[in-house]
Parts: structure tokens; sequence; C-alpha cells
């Protein structure tokens, strides 16, 4: 691929990217209503106005999220719980509006997504997306301050795509191990983010609105950066904060679908089935109390990136057009759609320059003894089925900046990259067989390496025609 089609390529995937920015997103969301004084509260203003503190003011000083006012003569304390790869970002936006206004905060993200220490919410950074022990101490304070917030508390909970690895905390009866474990089968069974985010709520204490039962009956908001398709936040993050509707019984039907019931642990069996049977009590439903004092919104999700992505291709020359439906299914299946709608396009003669954009996030069955992630994957995939069309070129790449186990976001693919490759004694399809694109694309050349985003909307794909 020529130097210029690759920066094309970079210049609409990091607009897609800053569409979801962290920072911005709780920046521009959340705000003090004017009126207030230098510490925020509506007394000071009054005193700092050379009035008595019975005079008032005439439109007390506000919380303001979303559009919607909280009285911060009606708050006590405001706490701010974050976690996701997206969590450093929107907790520092939350301290550069809140300031001395946060009496305490908790904060989790991935391993190189985390930057300055902050000055009111302490930092932990932790594994994903396999959990590990530095997770579960994270989780753990962020219960503590759940569990201290009581009537009269606010608390501002900032969460993104990651945090159902980086929050973690099992459930009694199971250990870290057993989730590991359990989390490893799922990723590479082919199963989809419900699929295993149903599994973790249900043995979890935190997951599945047990974050929100902890915090009741403080009034809580939560600001979320979506990572799944639909943005429903009971699988965003494994809905800490929101309603569960799915079950035990539902848990373990995943894990035989999906072939690994008898190859997970004896724990994990076991506490699925005392659920399934009513022994353990199910994760807070619809029309529970405890959801009437929290509100659950959405500020950035994958539909804003692809918008800002098209913006972006038509102001570059490029006709967008955004596919109907995410990208989702087998990694191999949804690159034979897309190349499919690249011929379908072609045939008919639709104007060119062209880009063709897809958003979602695939999934990969792995059956090989290889390495890669589900962007390399689909990239391979889709060379594989424009091989020889000089007029194809794409990125397929994860806008957290991450793919998988590996240190790629995704690959560069064009109509030369198989022949190319098969130059140097590369055969694509074998690699692609034995689920082992990050080592293709390694020998091949055509790695998208970024690095953390700090943000997390799921995965994008940019065709573009010529």
């Amino acid at each position: 691929m020529d130097r210029e089609t690759r920066e094309l390529l970079i210049q609409i995937y990091r607009a897609a990217v800053s569409a979801a920015d962290s920072y911005s997103c709780v920046k521009e969301t959340l705000t003090i209503e004017a009126g207030a004084g230098p510490s925020g509260r509506p007394e000071a203003a009054t005193r700092d106005a050379g009035l008595p503190p019975e005079a008032g003011l005439p439109v007390p000083a506000a919380l303001v999220i979303n559009g919607v006012r909280y009285p911060l003569s009606d708050i006590k304390n405001i706490y701010v719980i974050a976690a996701g790869k997206a969590a450093y970002g929107m907790a520092k936006a939350a301290e550069d509006v809140l300031g001395d206004m946060i009496r305490e905060g908790v904060c989790v993200t991935g391993d190189g997504y985390g930057g300055k220490n902050l000055s009111r919410v302490r930092l932990f950074e932790a594994s994903h997306p396999l959990p590990d022990g530095r997770g579960i101490l994270a989780a753990g304070r962020i219960m503590e301050l759940a569990k201290r917030a009581s009537e009269g508390d606010f608390v501002l909970c900032l969460l993104s795509g990651g945090a159902s690895s980086l929050m973690v905390l099992p459930a009694d009866g199971i250990s870290l191990k057993d989730k590991q474990e359990v989390t490893r089968l799922l990723l590479t069974s082919g199963a989809d983010i419900g699929e295993i985010n149903c599994v973790r709520k249900h043995l979890s204490a935190v997951k599945g609105g047990r974050l929100a039962e902890a915090m009741f009956p403080a009034r809580a908001v939560s600001v979320i950066i979506s990572d799944v398709a639909g943005d429903d936040t009971g699988v965003i993050a494994s809905g800490p904060t929101a309603p569960d509707e799915t079950t035990y019984l539902q848990a373990l039907e995943i894990l035989k679908i999906r072939g690994v019931y008898e190859k997970v642990t004896q724990a994990v069996r076991e506490y699925l089935q005392k659920g399934a049977s009513g022994l353990i009590p199910e994760t807070p439903k619809p029309g529970d109390e405890i959801f009437a004092k929290i509100t659950n919104f959405v500020a950035a999700s994958n539909a804003a990136a692809l918008a800002k992505a098209s913006e972006t291709a038509a102001y570059l020359g490029y006709r967008p057009y955004i596919q109907d439906g995410p990208l989702a299914g087998e990694a191999v299946d949804a690159a034979k759609r897309l190349a499919q709608e690249v011929f379908r396009h072609k045939r008919a003669r639709r104007p060119t320059p062209a880009c063709l954009l897809a958003g979602g996030e695939t999934t990969v069955t792995v059956r090989g003894d290889g390495t890669g992630g589900r962007n390399q994957e689909t990239a391979l995939a889709f060379a594989l089925e424009i091989k020889e069309d000089r007029r194809v070129s794409a990125l397929f790449a994860g806008t957290d900046g991450i793919d998988g186990p590996t240190d790629a976001a995704g690959a560069f693919v064009d109509g030369e990259t198989v022949k190319d490759a098969g130059a140097k004694g590369l055969t694509a399809v074998n690699y692609l067989k034995n689920n082992d694109s990050n080592h293709f694309f390694k020998k091949a050349g055509g790695l998208f390496s970024p690095g953390p985003t700090g943000t997390n909307v799921m995965d994008i794909g940019i065709i573009l025609i010529k």
C-alpha cells in the first residue's frame, strides 16, 4: 500500500476516535451552573457577595449533567467512580470541572491507558482482557466507596468498555483463577460481548447492577462510553449500574452452547447451578427500587465515530457510505460480506472514489494455535477476498488502539497484500486457518499500532475504492 493511501486511512480512523474522546465526552456533558461561588456551593457564593447566609441566591448553584440539574444545596458529598479503558480521561475531565468539590474517587483503567496521577481521584491500572489481582484491589476500593455513599450523597460513575475485566470482584466461592479461565475460554469460543458479559455478571459481586445496589440510597448518574452494538447499558462494562435482564440459567446455557461448560472450573459450574436453582439471589432486575435514583446515559458510541469518519472521508474527497447493521459475527464471515458489498458497489458503478465504513465487533472462534485479534483476522480474510484488485484498500482497527492479546490495533490491506506476501513465501490462507494473523502481518507488513487511544467504541472498518 502506498504511503498516501495509508495516511488517508489513518486520518479517517483518527477522526472516528476523536468523536469518542473520553475527556471531551465528560467535559461537554458535565457543568457547574453559573452563579456558584469559587467553592461551587451556594452558601459560599452568598458569603462572597457580602450577604448573610440566609439571603440565599436567586438561582441555586447546581451540578448539570446532560442538561439535568442537581442542586448542590441538596448534595452532601460528591464521589467519583471511573472504570474502563476510557476511565482516565473521563476522570480527569470530572476533576477539571468539579475540582475540590469531589470528596473522594477511584479510577481503574488498563495498563498504558492512564496518565499522570489525578488529584482527587485515586488511580489504578489493571490487566485486560484477562483480569488480574490489581483489578480485584481496585474493585474492592470502588465497592468500599460505593457503600460509604448514603442518602444525600451523589456518585458520578464514569464507565466504558474494558471495565468488565478491569473492575473485577469475584462472587463468594469464585476465585480470580476461575474468572480468568472462564473469560479466556469464552473469548476464544466465538461468544459475543453480550454472552461473555452475561456470564461475567453472574460470577461477580460488582457487575449486573451490584454496584448500584452498593450505592443505594445515594443519588447516582452514570456517564457511559459504549462499546456494544445497540448501546445497551446492561451490557456495557457488564452493567454495574443498570438492571440485569439476564439470568443464571442463561449463563449456564451460554457455556454449553459455546462448548466450554466442561472446560470451566467446577467452582464456576456449581455456582451458576446454585443460582439457577434459586439458592443464590439473582442480579438486580428492572423495577428494583435501587434503580429509582440512578440515571444511565450514553455519551459516545460507535455510531458517533462512524458519523465523524464519514464527515472526514467526504472532506478528503471520498463519497462516504456507512454500512447498514453492525460489523458482527465471525471475522471471516464479516470480511466476506464486506467484500461482497465492495463488488456490488463496483458493479452498480456508484461514484468513486468512495469510502465504505462499517462499525461493530466481530468474534473469532480459535481453532489454530496462532496469535491475532478480531481486526487482524478480518483484515487478512478481506485481503483474500479482494486479492489482485488494485482499486481497493482498507484498514480494520479497534478504536481502543489494541486488538486482542497483541500490541496492534489492526491491519492495513489492499489488493496486492496476498500477492506481495506470496512473494515472501507466505501463504495467507494457511495463516488464516491457524488464526495467526498477527504473525502474518508482522512478516508481510501492514500492522497498525497507534497504541492505547484512551477510549473504546468497538471497531471500525474503513474501505477505500478508487
